[in-house]
């Protein structure tokens, strides 16, 4: 299953699960300095960082590559949300027709098929901007009880990645989601979109895994990238 789809799947689901999400956009939206009046949400899912921004904007343009999240996002005369692919580069040529004053993508670009190309086209918007990138520290202990390589890349990696195209700052924040019992845990993971279309462990796998893992909660970890 595409990841589009598997977000798709879940889309009325996805607001009651994506808590480490709403805390990202906080973050997001607490650091920016400006109030920008022309903004872009790149995977902008069911639209929770539109809802979020608090000051008064004249267009607010959200991306994104699931059409049922697409549904549930805020729409008016001066929000548009828009079908998207950023992996798709006549994507960017697309947007190079719009006004913007800055880029946002909360949660998003860690499932970029090849992100040293989404940054390029990125980069050429030339536009201030706030990323934040789920990595290979989220689910770390899962992964390690499990066996499995981490599907997502590492902090190291997009800061490499970061330094070559944005003039930008970069923190790596770490958070915890606590859960009453391993069966609530590895139905957060089903539902929340974190681990993207996934599915490597057998029924029997799975339920070995609730038994052997040691914690009551789940480890994220995110970088946020500003620009200076």
């Amino acid at each position: 299953m595409k990841i589009s789809q598997e977000f798709s799947k879940h889309a009325k689901e996805y607001d009651s699960y994506n808590i480490i999400q709403k805390n990202v956009i906080q973050k997001l939206l607490a650091d920016v300095k400006t109030k920008p009046k022309y903004i872009l949400d790149l995977g902008c899912g069911s639209g929770e960082l539109c809802r979020s921004v608090e000051w008064k904007y004249k267009h607010f343009v959200g991306v994104d590559f699931a059409p049922q999240m697409l549904e549930l996002h805020p729409k008016s005369k001066k929000i548009e949300a828009i079908y998207g692919d950023f992996n798709d580069r006549t994507l960017f040529e697309h947007l190079r027709t719009y006004k913007f004053e800055y880029l946002f993508s909360a949660s998003a670009l860690q499932w970029a098929e090849d992100l040293d190309k989404v940054f390029v086209n990125i980069a050429k918007l030339n536009l201030p901007l706030s990323l934040a990138i789920f990595t290979s520290g989220t689910f770390a202990t899962l992964n390690k009880t499990a066996n499995l390589i981490p599907l997502l890349r590492s902090a190291e990696e997009i800061q490499k990645l970061q330094i070559k195209y944005f003039d930008a700052d970069f923190e790596v924040v770490k958070y915890t989601l606590e859960f009453e019992n391993t069966r609530e845990i590895f139905r957060y993971i089903k539902h929340s979109g974190v681990s993207g279309s996934r599915n490597v462990l057998a029924f029997k796998e799975t339920k070995q895994l609730m038994k052997e893992y040691p914690l009551n909660y789940l480890e994220f970890e995110v970088v946020f990238i500003r620009s200076r």
